[in-house]
């Protein structure tokens, strides 16, 4: 079985167990949709730009912890060894990193949806914000991916987690937050493409590393 195969079949997996466990996906929305609530009931309007993009992608960010950091945790031994003696363990990841992916732009959209409609929406450049949100989806999935990846190792502690995550999601924030910003400020792109690069830069080096270890991480 080819690789692109393989990681079609891989990502049908995942979106049929998502299918059986609903009250995960439910879950992950009803926090993205009440922490919009709790910030609308606190602030009523945001009128600073930078106020706005941080609380949004923090509201993202915690949503990502709690949904994506699962990825691994959720698969028991036994399963593991299964698939590992039937498929290759690129598939495996990029499969999961494709989920991931489309789950953190499903809650990004949602949560951009409530968020402008509830707080306002201060944004003078969508396309330059629809960009940032996609590059930072794409960011976030494969960074908490790749962490819960390495946790699952070492007995899923959240701890080792929080820590292995923190030097890595701290540069990848502040890019998202300072683009999202720019967007939102109207600036021009000639001022947000550096950002947009960092972000490039972080998003490839993140996936090309993954792909690269976790065969020999899975291994073990």
């Amino acid at each position: 079985m080819s690789l692109a195969s393989a990681t079609f079949h891989l990502f049908r997996r995942e979106w049929m167990l998502e299918q059986r466990q609903k009250y995960a996906l439910y879950g992950m929305l009803l926090y993205v949709v009440s922490t919009v609530f709790v910030c609308k009931f606190s602030f009523r309007t945001i009128q600073e730009v930078p106020v706005w993009t941080a609380l949004f992608w923090i509201i993202l960010l915690f949503a990502s912890v709690t949904g994506i950091a699962r990825s691994f945790a959720q698969e028991n031994r036994g399963r593991l060894l299964y698939l590992y003696s039937l498929a290759d363990p690129r598939a495996l990841l990029l499969a999961k990193l494709l989920y991931n992916t489309l789950l953190m732009l499903v809650l990004g959209i949602t949560g951009l949806c409530m968020y402008a409609f509830l707080i306002g929406y201060p944004v003078q450049d969508t396309a330059m914000f629809s960009v940032s949100l996609l590059l930072g989806c794409c960011g976030l999935s494969m960074v908490f991916t790749m962490i819960s990846a390495i946790a699952s190792k070492a007995g899923n502690n959240f701890a080792l987690m929080a820590i292995l995550g923190f030097p890595v999601i701290l540069p990848l924030l502040l890019s998202i937050i300072r683009l999202s910003k720019t967007a939102a400020d109207g600036l021009g792109w000639s001022v947000a493409m550096p950002y947009v690069w960092m972000l490039l830069v972080l998003n490839i080096t993140v996936g090309a590393l993954v792909y690269l270890l976790f065969p020999y991480l899975w291994r073990d």
